[in-house]
């Protein structure tokens, strides 16, 4: 299944868990859960968390180990 761009994609794995992918807008994934959630809601809601905080995330660069604009 291919996201849409610029969306959350969410779906079950292999183990009967849920996960979701965040898709950019070429269609490639460009994040994910990370692991698997019993619950879809539960699923959802990180989803949910990631895209409510992510325009605010500042990036750290681990090499020069400073914040960058």
């Amino acid at each position: 299944m291919t996201g849409k761009p610029k969306q959350f994609v969410v779906y079950k794995d292999k183990a009967g868990e849920f996960r979701w992918r965040l898709y950019a807008q070429n269609g490639r994934v460009i994040a994910d859960s990370g692991e698997g959630y019993k619950n879809r809601v539960d699923c959802v809601a990180g989803a949910k968390l990631v895209a409510s905080i992510a325009a605010g995330a500042g990036i750290y660069d681990g090499d020069n180990k400073q914040w960058l604009e």
